[in-house]
């Protein structure tokens, strides 16, 4: 057990710092988005959520369970986003 718990926390602090990295990447489009309402996008949203549960079925994974993990993903990086946007344009002042 001990072999698998060390397995699961390597895969963890891999997750982790890919989150790390796809903030950044949320970072990097609030900066570049010219208004707030541009940061949600539902379109976008949908595909994105689409996407991951394509490549979790390619994967053999259930594919209802990874939507609603990129469902909450999604609406956590909108958050993160609009707070990065807000906080760009309130240091421009």
């Amino acid at each position: 057990m001990a072999d698998v718990r060390e397995g699961v926390d390597s895969v963890d602090r891999d997750l982790v710092a890919l989150l790390a990295e796809r903030f950044r990447y949320m970072d990097a489009a609030a900066r570049i988005k010219p208004a707030r309402g541009h940061v949600r996008d539902e379109t976008r949203k949908a595909q994105v959520i689409a996407n991951a549960g394509r490549e979790a079925a390619r994967l053999g994974l259930d594919a209802k369970i990874v939507e609603l993990l990129w469902d909450q993903l999604v609406e956590a990086s909108i958050a993160h986003e609009l707070e990065e946007w807000d906080r760009l344009r309130e240091t421009a002042k």
